[in-house]
């Protein structure tokens, strides 16, 4: 029993230091994650236009600025240290240069300061214009680039001298260039049929066109274009050609007329009598047909002109007659044929676009092509065409400009009006502020040789 408890408290002793070590090494591992948390949510917290390599050459350029006038303070005091040990001579131009380079100094960093901010925190008057007057800031801008970048004058003269279409035309002309676009052109055309669901588009043609075409009467409409078509004796011809058919239907109709007089003719009347009848009625028949096409005035041409007159009325005045055409409409609607023809058009129309945009020697991509290429030919030959495209975009982008400047410049004033005071200063500051800085080292440097000249000056006068 007491070495059981002994091997016991041995092995405990034995599983703690791994325990501890296990337990140090977590801890460790917890303290890492929450480092590494911590980095990526304040690196996250950032705003994106923050541009890390901007803010350090900001920086540096305030560096710069900043301790030139330090310098110049300091020239400064070593100066006035050498006037109080009784040292003169040069040490007045000196001072005089560093004195003044640090008035000037100070004062553009006032000025460039005032600017963004509040110079150390005073709420001196007009400081932190940029914050205070964002919204005319934007305004101001907006309505700059509107005036001298977006003026119609300013867009067609810049889209003339673009010369697009003579671009256009010579990179269609090459064959390579316009196998290409026929490539895309197959493969965005492929895209959007493979998006399409067949009952979205069976549905639109059924909408469109079929239920389009049968949603109105068909008498009236179908009545005004018979009548246009009679005031300018567009039947004749159609007259002319029955009447030739009848004539020709009479001329071989003998053995069809003996075949019914017979047929009908009483029992007891002599068959010679009945082909005496049959051959009466051919020559008659024959000589009808022959009048009605050789006469224009024929009673039967005349009685045909005044049925299709009268005719066109009724389909657009006579109740009747519009119904009757409505009937025949519901007849020839109301067919497989024709309720089927939404599905049937889309289904043969999907299966010929996917073939032939599949097929790189396909006919459809052949004329995609060549039509590409001969566009492209003749944007780059022929001037005159040449010209007229090129009226037209200048005359686009006049409209454009002259009727939308607004619009597009809005942009600015809104995007600016959005900004907060304060990130408005940060991000104009981020972005010009290295810039501005050269206006405090030209100050430091102007200002001492000002200081330099005025002293001179002083002591030749004096």
């Amino acid at each position: 029993s007491a070495a059981s408890e002994r091997r016991g408290k041995t092995g405990r002793e034995a599983r703690e230091p791994a325990e501890r070590s296990e337990a140090i090494q977590q801890g460790t591992m917890t303290a890492v994650d929450a480092s590494s948390t911590k980095t990526a949510a304040v690196n996250s917290s950032a705003p994106p236009w923050d541009d890390p390599e901007k803010r350090r050459d900001l920086f540096r350029m305030k560096a710069v600025a900043t301790g030139l006038l330090l310098f110049a303070a300091a020239v400064y005091l070593f100066c006035r240290w050498q006037e109080s040990r009784g040292v003169h001579g040069w040490v007045g131009y000196v001072r005089a240069a560093s004195e003044a380079g640090m008035v000037g100094a100070l004062a553009d960093w006032f000025a460039v300061t005032a600017l963004f901010r509040h110079p150390m925190g005073l709420p001196i008057p007009h400081t932190s214009i940029i914050s205070k007057k964002k919204e005319q800031i934007g305004e101001s801008l907006s309505e700059f680039m509107g005036k001298n970048f977006l003026a119609p004058d300013i867009v067609a003269e810049k889209v003339l001298s673009a010369e697009i279409p003579l671009r256009v035309g010579r990179w269609l002309a090459d064959p390579e260039h316009a196998a290409r676009v026929a490539g895309e052109t197959s493969t965005l055309m492929h895209g959007v049929v493979g998006v399409l669901r067949d009952e979205d588009i069976q549905q639109v043609i059924d909408q469109t066109l079929v239920r389009r075409i049968g949603e109105p009467q068909w008498g009236p409409p179908i009545g005004r274009v018979l009548g246009e078509l009679i005031k300018e004796n567009r039947q004749l011809p159609l007259i002319d050609m029955l009447a030739e058919r009848a004539h020709q239907w009479a001329l071989a109709s003998q053995e069809t007329l003996d075949a019914i007089v017979l047929r009908d003719s009483p029992g007891w009347s002599p068959r010679f009598v009945d082909l005496i009848v049959s051959e009466r009625i051919y020559k008659e028949l024959v000589e009808f047909t022959w009048k009605i096409r050789s006469e224009p005035d024929h009673e039967v041409r005349l009685a045909a002109n005044k049925f299709l007159h009268e005719f066109a009325d009724d389909l657009q005045h006579d109740p009747a007659t519009i119904a009757k055409a409505e009937r025949i409409k519901a007849s020839v609607m109301g067919r497989e044929e024709i309720t089927g023809l939404a599905e049937a058009a889309w289904r043969v129309a999907k299966r010929l676009i996917l073939e032939s945009v599949d097929d790189p020697d396909s006919t459809l991509r052949a004329k995609i092509r060549e039509n590409v290429q001969n566009i492209g030919v003749r944007l780059r030959d022929d001037d005159e065409l040449r010209a007229k495209v090129d009226g037209w975009i200048v005359s686009g982008a006049r409209y454009v400009a002259a009727n939308y400047a607004n619009e597009l410049t809005t942009i600015i004033t809104d995007t600016v009006a959005r900004w907060d005071a304060v990130e408005a200063s940060k991000r104009i500051e981020l972005q010009v502020g290295r810039d501005l800085q050269f206006i405090r080292i030209n100050g430091t440097v102007v200002g001492s040789a000002a200081g330099l000249g005025i002293y001179t000056i002083s002591q030749l006068i004096f």
